[in-house]
């Protein structure tokens, strides 16, 4: 206790000298010991818990864990907890769990419990081979149970925590390894031929050359269309990294194999977007294509599915409308899901429902951290864009402070006097009472007043179909200057002639989110400008994220911190998205462990897909186990 510092929390263990109680005002009390250790004494205090004094004689050694703090001149502790400890039960454990707690229940009765359960054990059968436990150190269930609970020295406690976290992680990807051999079962497929006449037509015809990147995943893609088992492969890329070619280009290749193709996007704006391009890079190849959105009804409608059915059409580009009952396809070859993040697993799955065993190709413009990467995507091939297109600058982003916003203003004056086009982002459409944030409406009538020599729109996600893309025509067409958006623009708005983005409240979106938003510009070959406005009332760790987005462009890098500083349950909804609610595993603190885990359970499967080796009748045991609870779970809601 001679080496205490103040505003430390320690543990501290001594004989009481004196004890002490008196009132203070307001009927408040004041219990004090003299804890002595040898090297020094020191006041203990605790407030308004006159029953300690009860239970605290002179003489009795305590064990104190609590805060240090200074008192005028004098140090004390105040004690979160304490133990009274009985040389005759000998010595106590070195290292005490600390537990959450209900009322009514104290850390000493919890410890008692645990303590008197594991004392009950005895023999345990450990879910886990013991070829594993050696291969990857780990101790066997009963060891690292006592060791989690009441370790000798804080190596056996982390030993133990390995343990726990790398069997969580392994038992979940051992399930997706096994959902992998299952839809990757050789001959299940579709086997698409080697190269025909559109793939290399489309490459001749385009403006551009295809960047490394691009010409490795594509080589990718066509090996899995080659292969007789399924592909179930997911294409990350930034924004701006040339995804929608690479898409274009594979759905030729089951197109030049006989098989149709079909791409689902998560919007109308971003389906017809796509439609429009894809139908201009198209429109010399001998391919027939259709737009399928909740706007498309009636008889044509009506002509779309029935060329879809028998095969007429080659690609059919749409949303949701492309799983509704009474769509059917012909000859499915290849079904891309872009912006996966977007769609239920559900809604994935009944897309390649459309067709027997089709190859899948999901794609995502928001990058994706490699611990979120392979907890979602186990079972899925990955492969990454991360090379831009050449001739692109990087976009310039900056933190305006309010008292600049007029020099911002004036800036978009200039940019709009030159012909170039930009967007406002607002994060509510309309005023709300119970936030006080800028909307888009108002923002709307107000930036219309301010630049009134040019044309201003305003799209939001209440608009009809038919208005939204009306908008987006006119913004793409450069029928209007300033767009004034919600997120509905987030993903898929591609106008070259966009030039600056300004998000008001930038303290309220993700940073994944901001990056996309930013992807809005900066898809030309002018210099573009983001600019990032913070509410007055913006913490500090809003403005930490979004200080990141000032000094990074990498979308990979921006995802990392993104999960750094929101944890996993936030980034992109992952609660809902089917990420697995670990007790003590982190995927982003123990992302390495992960991979392990991830590695092995993969190999196990390989070697062994039924899990029929002797040693391996503990996993399908377990795993049995898990699926029945699972499955209990799921009964009662």
């Amino acid at each position: 206790m001679s080496q205490l510092t103040v505003g430390e929390t320690v543990s501290v263990e001594g004989h009481v000298q004196a004890i002490g109680k008196r009132r203070l005002k307001g009927r408040r009390t004041l219990v004090t010991a003299l804890l002595d250790d040898g090297t020094a004494a020191v006041e203990v205090v605790w407030f308004n818990q006159p029953w300690v004094a009860d239970r605290i004689q002179r003489g009795d050694e305590l064990r104190i864990i609590g805060s240090v703090n200074r008192f005028g001149k004098r140090v004390n502790i105040a004690p979160s907890e304490f133990e009274q400890l009985d040389a005759s039960e000998g010595p106590s454990a070195p290292i005490l769990p600390v537990y959450p707690l209900t009322q009514g229940v104290s850390q000493r009765m919890l410890r008692r419990w645990t303590r008197t359960a594991l004392d009950r054990l005895g023999e345990i059968d450990d879910p886990l081979p013991n070829g594993l436990l050696d291969q990857h150190d780990l101790p066997p269930l009963g060891d690292a149970l006592a060791d989690l609970h009441y370790p000798e020295t804080p190596a056996d406690r982390d030993r133990a925590r390995r343990r726990f976290i790398w069997e969580e992680f392994f038992w979940w990807e051992l399930r997706l390894a096994l959902k992998a051999v299952l839809r990757r079962r050789p001959d299940t497929g579709i086997a698409m031929g080697d190269e025909g006449q559109l793939v290399p037509l489309l490459g001749k015809s385009l403006p551009f050359e295809l960047t490394r990147a691009q010409r490795r995943v594509l080589s990718d893609i066509f090996r899995d269309m080659r292969s007789a088992r399924p592909m179930n492969r997911l294409l990350q890329g930034d924004v701006g990294s040339g995804k929608t070619i690479v898409a274009l280009l594979a759905l030729l290749r089951a197109v030049e194999n006989g098989y149709q193709g079909a791409l689902m996007a998560p919007t109308e704006i971003l389906a017809e977007q796509h439609a429009r391009k894809l139908g201009a890079l198209l429109e010399p190849l001998p391919v027939q294509t259709a737009l399928l959105t909740g706007a498309v009804t009636g008889r044509e409608r009506e002509t779309v599915l029935a060329r879809l059915a028998t095969g007429e059409l080659d690609v059919a580009i749409g949303t949701h409308a492309l799983i509704q009952e009474g769509v059917e396809f012909g000859r499915l070859g290849l079904a891309i899901v872009d912006e996966q993040h977007r769609f239920g697993v559900a809604q994935r799955l009944a897309l390649t429902h459309k067709g027997g065993h089709p190859d899948v190709l999901v794609m995502t413009a928001t990058p994706i951290p490699r611990s979120l990467a392979l907890t979602f995507y186990g079972d899925l091939d990955v492969s990454r864009l991360d090379e831009m297109p050449p001739g692109r600058q990087p976009v310039t982003t900056r933190l305006v402070p309010e008292n600049r916003r007029a020099e911002m203003y004036q800036f978009i004056e200039r940019c709009l006097e030159v012909g170039q086009q930009g967007y406002v982002v607002y994060p509510l459409v309309e005023e709300s009472e119970a936030m006080d944030l800028k909307d888009a409406t108002s923002g709307y009538e107000s930036l219309a007043r301010r630049f009134e020599g040019s044309k201003v729109a305003l799209v939001h996600g209440r608009l009809s179909s038919e208005d939204k893309e009306r908008v987006m025509r006119e913004f793409g067409d450069g029928h209007i200057d300033l767009l004034v958006a919600t997120t509905v623009i987030e993903v898929g708005v591609d106008v070259a002639n966009a030039t600056f983005l300004v998000v008001e409240h930038a303290e309220r979106f993700g940073l994944s989110q901001l990056h996309q938003l930013r992807g809005r510009i900066g898809r030309g070959d002018q210099q573009s400008r983001c600019f990032l406005l913070l509410s007055p009332g913006a913490g500090r760790t809003a403005r930490e994220r979004v200080r990141v987005l000032t000094s990074q462009n990498d979308g990979f890098v921006i995802a990392e911190e993104d999960l750094r500083l929101r944890g996993q349950g936030d980034v992109f909804g992952t609660r809902q998205h089917g990420v697995p609610d670990f007790a003590i595993a982190d995927i982003d603190r123990d992302v390495e462990l992960l991979a392990v885990a991830r590695d092995t359970a993969f190999d196990v499967v390989d070697s062994d897909p039924e899990l029929v080796r002797p040693e391996h009748d503990c996993l399908r045991r377990w795993l049995t186990e898990l699926e029945t609870r699972d499955r209990e779970l799921a009964r009662q809601g």
